[in-house]
């Protein structure tokens, strides 16, 4: 069903832009992180994550740990 592929896509993002936050905020493993989503697995959680940003939860929280450059 169309429809339900549509709603899954965005509980799906919810959860990944959830991630986001406490991969940034850097206090969670992913372990935990997968935990609290619903995740059955972390490998299950690593595998959507990178699917839908393109790169791996350990990637993403390295970039956030990076201190910004300023283009001016």
């Amino acid at each position: 069903d169309e429809t339900s592929q549509t709603i899954e896509r965005y509980v799906i993002g919810l959860r990944i832009e959830k991630a986001k936050e406490w991969l940034q905020a850097g206090e969670l493993t992913l372990t935990d992180i997968a935990d609290r989503l619903g995740y059955s697995s972390s490998q299950h959680f690593s595998n959507q994550f990178r699917q839908l940003t393109g790169q791996t939860p350990g990637q993403f929280r390295q970039a956030a740990r990076q201190p910004r450059v300023s283009l001016d």
